[in-house]
This record gives structure tokens, sequence and C-alpha cells, in this order.
């Protein structure tokens, strides 16, 4: 990922979410064997799988 552009994300969320997100790194580390995980890189995979969903389901509608 390293060799790949990146762009700085600012945004507010609420801290209930920020917990959330702390909470989902800290699983990340726990249960992942790359070492330091970082949170960008955590919102990353969650935003490459929800949008792999959503064009799974979205291929899913079209045939039907």
């Amino acid at each position: 990922m390293s060799d790949q552009t990146r762009v700085q994300l600012n945004l507010r969320v609420p801290k209930e979410t920020i917990l959330k997100l702390d909470e989902i790194v800290e699983f990340y580390q726990e249960h992942t064997k790359f070492g330091r995980v970082y949170k960008g890189d955590v919102l990353t995979d969650i935003i490459e799988k929800a949008h792999a969903s959503m064009l799974k389901q979205s291929h899913f509608n079209k045939q039907f």
C-alpha cells in the first residue's frame, strides 16, 4: 500500500464512532499478523469490503 497515492481525509464524527473505530483497530491488532495496525488501514479495509459487497449486490440485482 505504500506505493499508492494517499489523500488526507479530515472529517468530524461523533465520539461514539471514534470509540467504535478504536475498538475495531484493537480487534484487528489482536487478530492479524501484520504488526502495527493503523486507523487509516482499518478504514480502507472496511470501505473496500463494503464496496465489494455493494458491487456484488448490485450485480446480483441486475440479473433479476
